[in-house]
C-alpha cells in the first residue's frame, strides 16, 4: 500500500478544503507532520484511516464528532484519500454523518454518511467501471485487497498516540484479546470450544448409559429382590439371581399341575350333581304347568270362542264400512251440487241439456272476444310509446336551449380561462424571486434576533473586563505596596540573619553594634512572591476578559453590520408576507396544468355545443312525425275496441268473465253426475251389507257388529292361547325325553357339598395357576432384563474409557490436567506468535537502547494458577536481571513501546501479505527522548525508510524537526530534494 494523496474538508480542526501530496512528502522516505499542540496533527492520520474504514484510532471513534464546528453549513464534510494497492490505484471518498442545520425553518437534520470507490486507470477483474457506491461493499473491497482488518491496520500501518504503548504495559488478558484481533486464532478458540462441547457431549451419553445401568440394576433388585450390586459387569450376582428365578419357576409349575387335577375331579363331581338337581327340576316344573293348565280350561274355551266370533264377522264389518263410505260419498256430491247451483244462480235440479247449451253459448261469446285482446295490447303499447315520445321532444326542446345558452356563453368564459392560464404562468415566475427574498429576509431576522444576545454578552464581557481590570489594579497597588514596605523594613530583615563573629553582607564587618529590630508588620520575602504570582493571575485574568469583551464587541459590530437599516419587527413583517406570497404563488403555480386543461376544452367545446344543438332538432322533428301518426292510429283502434268492452274495463275482463261463467256451469253438471253415481253406489253396498250378516251365521247386522274386536283384542286373545298350547305341549315334551325317563320328582340332590368341594379346588388352582405366571413372568423379566443390563455394560466400558480420554485432552487443550504450563491452546498458538513478535521487537530495542535492552517472553503460568503463555518482560543487560517492562522510565517505555509495535507490525505484515505495506505513521510522543536516544530512534527509522517503506512522523518536538530537518538535508545532498509539512 502506497499513499499518494489526501483531500479533506471541514474536517476535525480543518475548516477549508486542505490537500497532502504524499508523493512529494514521502519522496525521501521519511516526513514529520509537525505542529503545535491541538493543530490538527493526528487529525490527517484520522481522515487517512476514515477514507479506508470509516473509523478513526483509539477512543476518538467513540466520539462520533469528526466534522469541524466551525465550518459553514453549506460545505460537506469529507475526506477523499487516493492510493495503489496489490498494483492497483483508487480513490476513496467518504464523509461522516452528523448534524447539521435545516434549510428551511429551524433546527437540525441528520446528514446521512457517504462512501465511494472509484478506480483509476484499469479496473479490475469482476469489478464495476462506475466503481462502487455502497458502504459496507467499499469497505469489503478495501479490506479485501490491504488483507487486514481495523484493528490490524491500526496495529501494522498506522501507530495511534497513546495506543501501541497500552501493549508493552497490558496484562495477560488484555494482551490476549490484541492479539487475537491481530493473528485472527478464533478457530484455535473454536478448537477448545469443540472439544469442551464434545466432552459434554460425551459425558451426557455416559451419564444416559450409567443412568440405564443403574435402573436396569434397580429394576432387577425389585423384581427378584436381592438386594443391588455396586459392582459395574457384576455376571456372578446376576447369574445367581436368574437361577433362582428359573428353580422358583420349576417348582411352581410342578405343584401346579397337581392342584389343576383335583380341581378337575372335584368339578366332574360337580357336574353330575348338576345335571340331577336339573333334571329333577325340570319333571316338576312340567308337572306343575300341567296341572294349571288344566284348572284353567273352562277360561281357555272362552277364549277361543270369543276368537271364532270375532273372525266369523270380519266379512260384515268390511260391507258396513263399504256402505259408510258410499254415503259418505253420496253426501259430498250433494253438497257440491248446491255449491255450484248457487254460485251458477240457478235451479240445482234444472235439466242437464239445459245447463250444457248454456255454457257452452257463454265460450261462443268469449271466442269471439279473444280476436281483439291483441288490438288492445298494441293499444296500450302505443299509448305508453306516445307518453315517451313526448317526454323525449319536451326533454330535448330543454337540452337545446340550454346548450344554445351555453354557446352564447363561451367567449367570456374563454376569456377569463386565458386570463387564470397568465396568472399562474407569471406566479411560476414571480415564486424563485420571492423564495430568494425570503432566504434572505430570514437571515437577517435570524441576525436582528442574535443583536440582543450579542449586547448582552457584550455587556457582560465589559462588566467582567471592568472588574478584572479593578482587581488586577488592586492586586498591583498590593504588590506595591509589600514591596515598599519590604524595602522599608529591608534593614531588620538583614539584621535577623546576623550572627556574632560572622561578617555582615552587606559591609562585610563581624562587628554588629546597633542592629535593626524588626517591625510589627514585617514583610517576608514570601509574602512579596505570593503577591507577584496573584498580581500576574490577575493581569492573565484581565487580558483573558479584555480580549473576550473585544471578540463580543466585534461579533455585534459584524451583526449589525450584516443587518444594514432593517429592524426585527420590519423584518418579521416582511418575512411573514413574503411567505404569505409564497403560499399564494405556490398554489397558483401548482395549478397551472388544471387551468391549461380547462381553457383547451372551452376552446374545444364550440363545435361540439354545435354538433350537439342540430342534432337535437334533428331529432326532436322525426319525433314530432312519429307522434301525429301514432295519435292518428290509437283513435281509429279505441273504437273498434269500446263496442267489445261493453260495460268492463277491458277486452279481457269481459272474455275473462264470460269464461268464468261457462265453466262454473260445466261444474255443476259434473257434480250433478257424481251425486247420481253416488246414489247408485250406496243402494249396492247396503245390500251386500245384509248378505254378509247372513252368510256369516249371524241373525242380522247388529249381532254381527256386537261380535266385532279390535285388532289389539284379537292378537291378545291369539297370543294367550298360543302361550296355553305351547306350554302343555312342553310339558308333555320334557315328561316324555329319554333323558327325564324314570326321574323322581321327590328324590334330593345334595348339591352344595359337592359346590363347596369344587370351589375349594378351583381356588387352591387358581392361586397355583398366578403364582406360576408370577414366576414365569419374574423369570422372563429377569432374563431380558439380563441382557438388557449385559448390553448396557458392554456399551459403558467404552463409552466410560473414550470419556475419559476426551476428557484429559480437553484438559490439555484448555490449559489444565496434564497441562503443566497451563496454557491454552489458543494460548499457545499466540504465545509462539508473541516470542515472534519478541525475537522482532528485541532487534530495533537492542539498537535503540544501545544494546542494553532486550525482550524476554515468558510462558510460565500465572500467579495463583492462572494461565501462562503471554508474559513480557525486559532484560536489562547492565544488571543481567529480567525486568517487568512496567519499571522502565518515560523515555525507556517509549523505546521499548516503539521497538514492540515495529515488530508487531512487522509479524502481522508477515501474516498479512506485508510486502504491500509501503507506508507506515507513527504518532507518539518523543519528547520523552534524549538526543542520544532520539539518534537511535531516528537510526531505527532510516532502516525502515532504506527497506523502501515510507515513514511519517507526527510530533510537536523541535528538536525532532531539527534533526529530521538535518537527515533531509543529507539525503537530498545524494539524492534529490526532500518537503517537510506543518500543520497549524
Amino acid at each position: 500500500m502506497r499513499l499518494h494523496s489526501l483531500e479533506v474538508t471541514a474536517f476535525g480542526p480543518y475548516r477549508d478544503h486542505q490537500v497532502v501530496d504524499f508523493d512529494q512528502l514521502g519522496a525521501d522516505g521519511l516526513f514529520l507532520l509537525h505542529g503545535d499542540t491541538g493543530a490538527g496533527k493526528t487529525t490527517l492520520l484520522d481522515a487517512i484511516a476514515f477514507a479506508l474504514y470509516g473509523a478513526v484510532p483509539g477512543a476518538r471513534n467513540d466520539a462520533k464528532r469528526l466534522r469541524c464546528d466551525t465550518a459553514d453549513a453549506e460545505v460537506n464534510t469529507r475526506a477523499v484519500l487516493e492510493l495503489t494497492i496489490q498494483g492497483q490505484r483508487l480513490r476513496l471518498e467518504r464523509s461522516p454523518e452528523y448534524q447539521r442545520p435545516k434549510k428551511r425553518g429551524e433546527g437540525y437534520t441528520t446528514q446521512q454518511a457517504k462512501a465511494s470507490l472509484t478506480w483509476i486507470g484499469t479496473t479490475p477483474d469482476g469489478q464495476s467501471p462506475e466503481g462502487l457506491t455502497r458502504i459496507d461493499e467499499v469497505g469489503r473491497t478495501v479490506q479485501r485487497l490491504l488483507g487486514m482488518s481495523v484493528e490490524q491496520f491500526f496495529q501494522v500501518v498506522m501507530l495511534p498516540q497513546g495506543e501501541f504503548a497500552k501493549f508493552l504495559r497490558a496484562d495477560t488478558g488484555e494482551r490476549e484479546k490484541l492479539l487475537e484481533r491481530l493473528f485472527g486464532t478464533e478457530r484455535f478458540g473454536e478448537v477448545e470450544r469443540w472439544f469442551v462441547e464434545r466432552r459434554r457431549e460425551r459425558w451426557r451419553e455416559v451419564e444416559a448409559q450409567s443412568q440405564q445401568v443403574r435402573e436396569l440394576n434397580a429394576r432387577i433388585s425389585q423384581v427378584s429382590g436381592v438386594p443391588q450390586s455396586s459392582e459395574v459387569g457384576d455376571e456372578n450376582w446376576l447369574e445367581d439371581i436368574q437361577k433362582q428365578a428359573l428353580r422358583e419357576l420349576e417348582n411352581t409349575r410342578a405343584e401346579h399341575t397337581r392342584l389343576r387335577r383335583e380341581r378337575d375331579q372335584a368339578e366332574a363331581r360337580l357336574t353330575e350333581r348338576r345335571e340331577l338337581a336339573e333334571k329333577v327340576r325340570r319333571v316338576r316344573q312340567a308337572n306343575a304347568a300341567l296341572a294349571e293348565i288344566d284348572a284353567k280350561r273352562a277360561e281357555h274355551e272362552a277364549w277361543r270362542a270369543e276368537r271364532a266370533a270375532a273372525t266369523s264377522a270380519i266379512p260384515v264389518i268390511t260391507a258396513r264400512r263399504a256402505a259408510e263410505r258410499a254415503e259418505q260419498e253420496r253426501d259430498r256430491a250433494q253438497a257440491e251440487v248446491a255449491t255450484w247451483a248457487s254460485r251458477c244462480e240457478v235451479d240445482p235440479e234444472a235439466p242437464l241439456d239445459e245447463l250444457r247449451s248454456r255454457a257452452g253459448a257463454e265460450r261462443e261469446r268469449a271466442g269471439a272476444l279473444a280476436q281483439l285482446i291483441p288490438e288492445a295490447q298494441q293499444q296500450e303499447s302505443d299509448r305508453r310509446k306516445l307518453a315517451e315520445l313526448i317526454a323525449k321532444i319536451t326533454a330535448d326542446e330543454r337540452r337545446e336551449t340550454e346548450l344554445a345558452a351555453q354557446r352564447d356563453g363561451l367567449p367570456d368564459r374563454i376569456t377569463a380561462a386565458r386570463t387564470r392560464v397568465e396568472e399562474a404562468k407569471h406566479a411560476e415566475l414571480r415564486l424563485d424571486t420571492v423564495r430568494t427574498r425570503g432566504s434572505e429576509v430570514a437571515a437577517l431576522l435570524t441576525t436582528a434576533r442574535e443583536i440582543p444576545a450579542a449586547q448582552r454578552e457584550l455587556e457582560t464581557a465589559k462588566g467582567n473586563a471592568q472588574q478584572a481590570v479593578d482587581a488586577h489594579q488592586q492586586a498591583r497597588d498590593q504588590l506595591q505596596d509589600l514591596r515598599a514596605r519590604r524595602l522599608a523594613g529591608m534593614a531588620a530583615e538583614l539584621a535577623t540573619n546576623l550572627g556574632d563573629g560572622e561578617p555582615c553582607p552587606v559591609c562585610g564587618s563581624a562587628e554588629h553594634p546597633a542592629p535593626k529590630q524588626p517591625v510589627d508588620d514585617q514583610v517576608r520575602a514570601e509574602d512579596e512572591e505570593l503577591a507577584q504570582t496573584a498580581e500576574q493571575r490577575a493581569q492573565a485574568a484581565r487580558e483573558r476578559a479584555t480580549t473576550a469583551a473585544q471578540q463580543a464587541e466585534q461579533q455585534l459590530a459584524n451583526l449589525r453590520e450584516r443587518l444594514g437599516e432593517h429592524t426585527e419587527p420590519e423584518l418579521a413583517d416582511e418575512l411573514e408576507q413574503l411567505r404569505a406570497e409564497q403560499n399564494r404563488l405556490s398554489e397558483t403555480a401548482a395549478d397551472l396544468a388544471r387551468r391549461e386543461s380547462e381553457l383547451a376544452k372551452l376552446e374545444s367545446a364550440t363545435d361540439e355545443l354545435g354538433e350537439q344543438i342540430s342534432a337535437l332538432r334533428t331529432g326532436i322533428a322525426a319525433a314530432r312525425s312519429e307522434n301525429t301518426a301514432l295519435t292518428t292510429a290509437i283513435e281509429e283502434r279505441e273504437a273498434r275496441l269500446r263496442d267489445g268492452r261493453g260495460d268492463f274495463d277491458s277486452i279481457a275482463d269481459r272474455r275473462a268473465h264470460l269464461l268464468d261463467i261457462a265453466d262454473r256451469l260445466e261444474r255443476l253438471i259434473a257434480a250433478r253426475t257424481a251425486r247420481d253415481d253416488a246414489q247408485q253406489r250406496l243402494a249396492e253396498t247396503r245390500a251386500g251389507l245384509a248378505e254378509a250378516a247372513t252368510a256369516a251365521g249371524f241373525a242380522g247386522v247388529d249381532e254381527a257388529i256386537a261380535a266385532e274386536r279390535d285388532e289389539q283384542r284379537l292378537a291378545e286373545l291369539e297370543e294367550s292361547l298360543a302361550e296355553v298350547d305351547r306350554r302343555a305341549a312342553g310339558a308333555r315334551d320334557a315328561l316324555a325325553s329319554a333323558d327325564l325317563f324314570g326321574v323322581d320328582p321327590d328324590t334330593e340332590v345334595r348339591l352344595e357339598q359337592a359346590s363347596e368341594a369344587a370351589t375349594t379346588a378351583r381356588e387352591a388352582a387358581e392361586r397355583a395357576a398366578a403364582l406360576a405366571h408370577r414366576a414365569e413372568q419374574r423369570h422372563t423379566e429377569l432374563s431380558d432384563l439380563g441382557e438388557r443390563l449385559r448390553a448396557a455394560w458392554a456399551q459403558l466400558g467404552p463409552a466410560m474409557a473414550e470419556h475419559a480420554e476426551l476428557e484429559a485432552l480437553a484438559d490439555v487443550v484448555n490449559g489444565r490436567g496434564q497441562n503443566a504450563r497451563k496454557m491454552s491452546l489458543r494460548a499457545y498458538v499466540l504465545a509462539a506468535r508473541l516470542e515472534e513478535v519478541a525475537i522482532a521487537a528485541t532487534r530495533r530495542l537492542q539498537r535503540m537502547s544501545d544494546g542494553r535492552y532486550s525482550f524476554v517472553h515468558s510462558d510460565a503460568a500465572g500467579a495463583r494458577g492462572t494461565r501462562g503463555g503471554l508474559g513480557l518482560d525486559v532484560l536489562d543487560d547492565y544488571s543481567g536481571k529480567v525486568r517487568p517492562a512496567k519499571t522502565l522510565s518515560g523515555g525507556e517505555s517509549f523505546l521499548a513501546s516503539l521497538s514492540l509495535a515495529l515488530g508487531l507490525a512487522d509479524v502481522v505484515a508477515a501474516e498479512t501479505g506485508g510486502a504491500l505495506l509501503d507506508t507506515l505513521f507513527i504518532d507518539e510522543g518523543f519528547g520523552t527522548l534524549d538526543a542520544d536516544a532520539l539518534d537511535l530512534v531516528m537510526d531505527t527509522l532510516d532502516e525502515l525508510r532504506a527497506g523502501g517503506r515510507v515513514v511519517g512522523l507526527v510530533s510537536h518536538v523541535e528538536e525532532m524537526r531539527q534533526r529530521i530537518a538535518v537527515r533531509l538535508r543529507v539525503r537530498k545532498s545524494r539524492h534529490g530534494s526532500s518537503l517537510e509539512l506543518s500543520t497549524s
